[in-house]
């Protein structure tokens, strides 16, 4: 951010928490904020959630909702560990970008150039697996899932896992939603950094960005402040079904806080892990084979809110949803994290980002 960005946001900052009638409108946004939350997660003695909502790079809201743990009936707080799920795909894109823009590979270079034997990887692009449009059978969707779930699995073991299957369309045909594509870009950024993936996106990512509280996910490591995940049956709430996230990997293994997050948001916004040059390819609307436009870059879902354009992206795993709407025009961040895949932030998490975003533009 350049001096007068700075400059800018302390003035908004100290007007917005200084000034009477600011303080108003803090106040009943938080009103607002709370009532749609309450209105999902009513059970507090339950597994719940928490909800950060920033303005210029500052949190102007942080609440916390429900347990961390059900067991030892302690609360949540904004400062709990949750898994990401699929919000990890953010992480692995820029990732890629890091290396392009150490000169280590190209988004357009096929797959073929890594991994030779890969099946019509003369054909799958790097592009094409960062935008859903490989045609690569989603792991996920496989009936034999279940036999590797709790495994121990390579990088290399998970793509042997998929890489046979048939294909579901010819590359850059379709855009459908994919996992496998993102375990693979895991894979290369092994094979190509030399690294582990977690090394990776340690050293390249969290450090550079001051995320102290993320890290690749683990049930059986301790972790400081951990929201603990849960389901829910009719017999009532049970611990999640455990798995192995190795086989998440680089499509959903990550975990984070809130603050965290936001650092994350601020590092993208500073151009802090990469040019802004090559950054701007993460936010691009691409297009099919036949010239049709579809709403993913990479990494993120590109939408809007009542035409403005939004950011976003969600994560589910056993006994975590996840949510994030970023609005760049505002620069107004909103997450919201949910520890029982009970309960789906996403509606909310939206629902918030459209309220703030009609506050702030309209100032009621």
């Amino acid at each position: 951010m350049n001096r007068l960005g700075k400059i800018q946001s302390f003035l908004l900052l100290f007007f917005f928490m200084a000034s009477p009638s600011t303080k108003g409108f803090a106040q009943n946004l938080r009103k607002s904020i709370d009532k749609l939350v309450l209105a999902e997660f009513k059970d507090q003695n339950g597994p719940g959630g928490v909800f950060m909502v920033a303005k210029g790079g500052k949190p102007i809201y942080q609440k916390a909702f429900g347990k961390a743990n059900l067991e030892l009936a302690s609360n949540l707080t904004n400062e709990h560990v949750f898994q990401l799920g699929s919000m990890t795909k953010q992480f692995t894109a820029i990732a890629i970008l890091i290396l392009e823009d150490q000169g280590k590979l190209s988004t357009n270079d096929y797959l073929a150039k890594f991994i030779p034997d890969y099946p019509a990887g003369d054909k799958i692009t790097i592009h094409h697996l960062l935008t859903h449009t490989s045609g690569i059978k989603d792991f996920t969707k496989m009936k034999t899932l279940g036999e590797i779930a709790q495994k121990e699995m390579s990088p290399k073991a998970m793509v042997d896992f998929f890489k046979n299957e048939p294909p579901d369309f010819a590359p850059g045909e379709k855009f459908e939603y994919n996992n496998s594509g993102y375990v693979l870009l895991g894979y290369l950024i092994e094979l190509i950094s030399g690294v582990s993936y977690k090394e990776f996106i340690s050293q390249q990512i969290f450090a550079k960005a001051g995320m102290q509280h993320s890290g690749y996910a683990t049930d059986r490591q301790l972790v400081a402040n951990r929201a603990y995940g849960y389901q829910k049956k009719e017999s009532g709430y049970v611990n999640k079904t455990v798995i192995n996230f190795s086989v998440p990997f680089a499509s959903g293994a990550l975990m984070s806080t809130l603050g965290d997050m936001l650092k994350w948001q601020n590092a993208l916004n500073s151009n802090a892990l990469l040019s802004a040059e090559t950054a701007k390819k993460a936010f691009v609307r691409y297009t099919l084979k036949n010239g049709e436009e579809f709403t993913y870059g990479y990494g993120w879902h590109l939408r809007d809110i009542n035409g403005t354009p939004v950011r976003e992206h969600g994560g589910s795993i056993f006994g975590f949803k996840t949510m994030g709407v970023y609005i760049p025009s505002e620069d107004i961040y909103v997450v919201g994290f949910s520890n029982c895949d009970c309960h789906s932030p996403t509606q909310i998490t939206q629902a918030i980002a459209k309220l703030a975003l009609e506050k702030f533009t309209k100032g009621n």
